[in-house]
C-alpha cells in the first residue's frame, strides 16, 4: 500500500509517498481502508522530530482517519462488519491506504457526514472530551479556562464545556480568533498578547478563579495559571508549546491552593484503556 512518509525530521518538503507493507489486524483489531485523514499539530511536531511515536506505534503520520471496515482480526466482539463507515482515533498510521485499529477506538460516522468531515473529529473532540471528563471530572457550574481557544481542541472544548453546563473562558492571540471562540460559545475571551489573562480571569470570576485549566502552552504560563486557579482547582497539561522548563516556587504555589496537576497526551490511549 502507499503511505505518506519521511526519513529525516524537518519541513513538509521531507514528505514523500512510499510503498509499505499493508498491515494485518491482530487480536481485537479492525482493518480500515482509509478514505480521509486529518492533519494535527502532533503530526507536524512528529515530522519535525519533536513528538516521536510511542513504542509499538506506527511511524507513519496520522492520528485520526475515516474510512470503511475492510477486515476483522481474531477476537473482535462483533461491533463491526465489513463495509461499515467508521472514524478512528489512532496511535499513528492514518496517512496511508490502510490502518489497523483496536475495535474500541472506532466510532460510526453519522449519516449526514462525509469521510472528510469525519476524519477531522476524533483527535480534537476526543482529546477535549477526555481532558474534561476522564481527567478533569468537570461538574455543572464550574468555570474552565481554555488556552489556545481557537485551536481544534479548544473549539471542541468550548462546546463540550457548554454541554456540561459549565462556563468556558478562553485565551487566544488575535481578535479574529477571539470572535471565533465567542461564536462557538465562549463566555469571555482574552488576548494573551496584550492582556494579563490571569488578572482578567480573576476579575471575570469576581476573584474566585477557575476550577479547571486546559493548558497546551506549558512553562511560560505556570505563574499566571496558578494565579487564576481556584482553591482545589485542576490544572491539566496536554502540551508544552512554550517548553517544559519552570523556574520559581511552583510547588509552594501549588500547595498553597491545594491544586492538582494532571497530564495527558495528544495520542490515543492504549488498548487496555479503550
Amino acid at each position: 500500500m502507499l503511505a505518506a512518509y519521511f526519513d529525516c525530521p524537518g519541513g513538509p518538503e521531507n514528505l514523500y509517498v512510499k510503498e509499505v507493507m499493508k498491515p494485518h489486524p491482530g487480536e481485537g483489531e479492525v482493518l480500515v481502508k482509509v478514505s480521509a485523514s486529518a492533519l494535527n499539530r502532533a503530526d507536524l511536531l512528529q515530522r519535525r522530530g519533536k513528538y516521536p511515536p510511542p513504542k509499538g506505534a506506527s511511524d507513519i503520520l496520522g492520528l485520526e482517519a475515516a474510512g470503511s471496515v475492510a477486515g476483522l482480526g481474531p477476537g473482535c466482539k462483533g461491533r463491526w462488519k465489513t463495509g461499515d463507515a467508521v472514524m478512528a482515533l489512532l496511535s499513528g498510521g492514518g496517512q496511508a491506504e490502510y490502518v489497523t485499529v483496536p475495535e474500541g477506538h472506532l466510532m460510526p460516522i453519522p449519516n449526514d457526514m462525509d469521510f472528510i468531515q469525519a476524519a477531522a473529529i476524533p483527535e480534537a473532540w476526543l482529546t477535549a472530551f477526555q481532558l474534561l471528563h476522564f481527567v478533569g471530572k468537570i461538574q455543572k457550574g464550574e468555570r474552565v479556562l481554555i488556552h489556545a481557544g481557537a485551536s481544534g481542541v479548544g473549539m471542541a472544548a468550548i462546546q463540550l464545556v457548554r454541554l456540561a453546563k459549565a462556563t468556558p473562558i478562553v485565551t487566544a492571540g488575535t481578535q479574529e480568533k477571539l470572535k471565533a471562540t465567542a461564536n462557538a460559545g465562549a463566555a469571555v475571551g482574552f488576548n494573551y498578547k496584550n492582556e494579563d489573562f490571569s488578572e482578567k480571569v480573576l476579575a471575570f470570576t469576581q476573584g474566585s478563579g477557575v476550577d479547571i485549566i486546559l493548558d497546551c502552552v506549558g512553562g511560560s504560563y505556570w505563574e499566571k495559571n496558578l494565579n487564576c486557579l481556584s482553591t482545589d482547582g485542576r490544572w491539566i497539561i496536554y502540551g508544552l508549546l512554550s517548553g517544559g522548563e519552570v523556574h520559581g516556587d511552583l510547588l509552594a504555589r501549588l500547595l498553597s491552593k491545594r491544586a492538582t496537576i494532571h497530564t495527558s497526551l495528544l495520542r490515543s490511549r492504549d488498548k487496555e484503556a479503550s
